[in-house]
């Protein structure tokens, strides 16, 4: 395994933060799940570590490395004052200063971060895509004739499903208008508008820097949603427990998948992994239709750690204990040539 790394690992808090803040409340809660699963593994795994939490202060992030100097920064912050947009920017300053840290730089970041943009460089490229356009805030909530519905219409610069629900999904000129205007108003967002592609929604997870080891496939399933319906990632059926029981959804190990499309689509997602300058770890969502073709849907760097959600579960089936993907986590962070 190699010498036993010291460890600091950065969080982003929801208020203002102290030097030595105490967080032993906050990480009993379930919103802390993953921070205190990686403290525990780097715990198991005997590495001397130390937590920081940040919310609006780089300066205690300076003030912490004066007194405690890591092997690799283990990076769970993804916002900054509350605001996602900022993470690749916390990653800059990490690199900025010649810190090693886990997961995705600062392009990779945002290049995945803008949905337009992934799409536009995968097109290029020959990976299927939504056909889509951008609507920014101030602009006239107008279809473009080429965009046929059903559309879904989500906020460009968002994650985890954030703005996404039944009502993105929409057939008219009137739901197109009005779901546009209530994202620009709600989200500060610009907005992405694209075709929906009726198939299996498939969650890819990889791990590495320039060599790449795709684990078991995850699939989000719909099994109480009628046949007629939409079945879409909204932010409820990823995050809202009663809900997915209501409508049976449920993460779980793709079935039925034959071994030479099983191989087709770890190709493509290793494609996209390097074509979008993602390193460290990922999750990449597709939509497989029903005559196997595969549309990327969008690639979630840094994706959530915690044991129980799809990157660990997909890196544990193929045997990896929890604290061993931490640790692989880690040594990757040390090994990567930042921008």
């Amino acid at each position: 395994m190699g010498k036993k790394l010291k460890v600091l690992a950065l969080f982003d808090a929801i208020g203002p933060t102290t030097l030595d803040q105490d967080l032993s409340k906050e990480l009993t809660t379930v919103d802390w799940k993953t921070e205190a699963a990686v403290l525990a593994a780097l715990g198991e795994l005997g590495y001397p570590h130390e937590q920081l939490a940040i919310f609006d202060d780089l300066d205690l992030l300076r003030q912490k490395l004066q007194t405690f100097t890591p092997d690799v920064i283990f990076n769970l912050a993804d916002q900054f004052r509350n605001n996602r947009a900022f993470d690749q920017h916390i990653v800059s300053y990490l690199a900025m200063h010649g810190i090693p840290f886990t997961g995705c730089g600062t392009t990779g970041l945002t290049l995945c971060k803008h949905k337009a943009i992934s799409k536009k460089i995968l097109s290029y490229h020959r990976i299927h895509t939504p056909h889509f356009v951008t609507i920014p805030r101030g602009q006239r909530a107008v279809r473009p004739a080429h965009l046929k519905f059903p559309i879904l219409v989500k906020p460009l610069k968002e994650e985890a499903s954030y703005g996404i629900s039944q009502a993105s999904f929409v057939e008219t000129d009137e739901q197109f208008r009005e779901r546009v205007t209530f994202l620009h108003e709600n989200t500060d967002n610009d907005v992405i508008a694209e075709e929906y592609i009726e198939g299996r929604e498939l969650y890819v997870s990889l791990i590495g820097n320039h060599r790449l080891q795709v684990f078991p496939i995850r699939e989000l399933v719909f099994r109480e949603v009628p046949p007629d319906e939409p079945k879409i990632a909204t932010y409820k059926a990823k995050w809202d427990e009663a809900y997915r029981q209501r409508w049976g959804l449920e993460n779980r190990f793709a079935e039925g998948l034959e071994p030479a499309l099983v191989r087709h689509i770890e190709g493509v997602c290793k494609r996209i992994y390097h074509l979008l300058t993602i390193d460290g770890y990922a999750r990449v969502d597709l939509r497989l239709n029903a005559k196997n073709e595969l549309y990327f849907i969008e690639a979630n760097p840094n994706p959530v750690l915690a044991p129980d959600e799809d990157f660990a579960q997909s890196a544990m089936q193929t045997g990896l204990t929890y604290p061993r993907l931490i640790d692989r986590i880690a040594r990757l962070g040390m090994g990567t040539l930042r921008e």
